[in-house]
């Protein structure tokens, strides 16, 4: 039974593909887990979404009463623009756990805490999408309205994936040069040809959204020495250099010391090539800025803002880092 005295807090960190929901007390130990399906707004809708996050809620909190939550922290995909925001509080507002404790903001602050202390930083999110988030030791903050294509948004996952397509639908066709794409990709999904996957595509045998599952094929490929492949990859490591040094130059930031944080799954491949090029281009933008690839859970940085905002003190939020730190990204 649930100590009645306790008191908590709840931090969700939720994406593209997933949601993660923690429960801690004010000792900074974690009580409970859980996971969903992903939970941003713009990909499932605001329903969907605000229904899978209080899945995520009430499986932790099991049983405890929602008055003992202190604190409520909502890290999401999605909340990019201001009435994002207003519009998910709204959506949350009956909800038993949503209070006046209710913190809600976009998924990037859970990733820029999970990977950095640094009083200056950008945090990358390289997973389905793109998004960044500068923050500067003054409070200052840059964002981008990421909205994908209508935004000038490429990268991560979703746009590797589908150029897997693209260049391989090139080459069978005679359009685009010859690449190890196209066996790749035919090895991958057991099609006969690029054009059955197409049709597939468009007929709605196969979901356009599972493209995002061929990106490791470009890394692979390039790995391999293909040329299509190699310029993919660089291109990729070239956006992440470009939120970075808009991030910095927008901030003042390019003669401070500053951290870079990359997350998502494309970040965690480590791939050499995208790496060894991102640095580089981050030594042109900013001679001190350094490259940190986070491979804890976002969501450890999601439950270390909710401690804080929660009055946690150092050693309690050292307790919680280790505690987090245990949930599989």
């Amino acid at each position: 039974m649930a100590d009645s005295s306790a008191r908590y807090v709840v931090a969700v960190d939720g994406g593209g593909s997933k949601t993660d929901a923690v429960l801690l007390n004010l000792e900074g130990e974690l009580i409970a887990h859980a996971r969903r399906g992903g939970s941003s707004p713009q990909v499932e809708g605001l329903a969907e979404s605000v229904e899978t996050v209080d899945s995520a809620v009430q499986a932790v909190l099991a049983g405890i009463d929602p008055s003992a939550l202190v604190q409520v922290s909502l890290y999401l995909s999605g909340l990019d623009l201001p009435q994002e925001i207003e519009d998910y509080r709204a959506a949350v507002a009956g909800l038993p756990w949503a209070g006046s404790n209710l913190v809600l903001d976009n998924d990037l602050f859970a990733l820029l805490r999970a990977g950095s202390d640094a009083p200056n930083a950008v945090a990358i999110v390289v997973g389905t999408g793109m998004n960044a988030i500068g923050l500067r030791a003054d409070g200052e903050t840059y964002r981008f309205t990421a909205l994908g294509g209508i935004s000038g948004d490429w990268g991560g996952g979703g746009s590797l994936g589908s150029d897997v397509l693209w260049h391989a639908a090139r080459a069978e066709d005679g359009r685009g040069p010859q690449t190890l794409l196209v066996d790749a990709l035919l090895a991958a999904t057991g099609a006969s040809s690029v054009a059955e996957v197409t049709e597939d595509i468009h007929f709605g045998r196969r979901a356009y959204g599972s493209l995002s599952s061929l990106s490791p094929l470009m890394m692979a490929t390039a790995a391999a020495g293909d040329a299509v492949a190699i310029s993919v990859v660089k291109r990729q490591a070239d956006e992440i250099v470009a939120y970075a040094r808009a991030s910095i130059g927008r901030l003042d930031m390019a003669g401070e010391a500053v951290q870079v944080v990359i997350g998502g799954g494309v970040a965690r491949s480590r791939d050499p090539l995208l790496l060894a090029r991102t640095r580089a281009g981050l030594a042109e933008t900013a001679a001190r800025a350094e490259l940190v690839v986070v491979d804890a859970p976002p969501v450890l940085g999601a439950g270390l803002l909710a401690l804080a905002d929660a009055g946690a003190d150092a050693a309690v939020l050292a307790q919680a880092r280790v505690a987090l730190g245990a949930v599989r990204p």
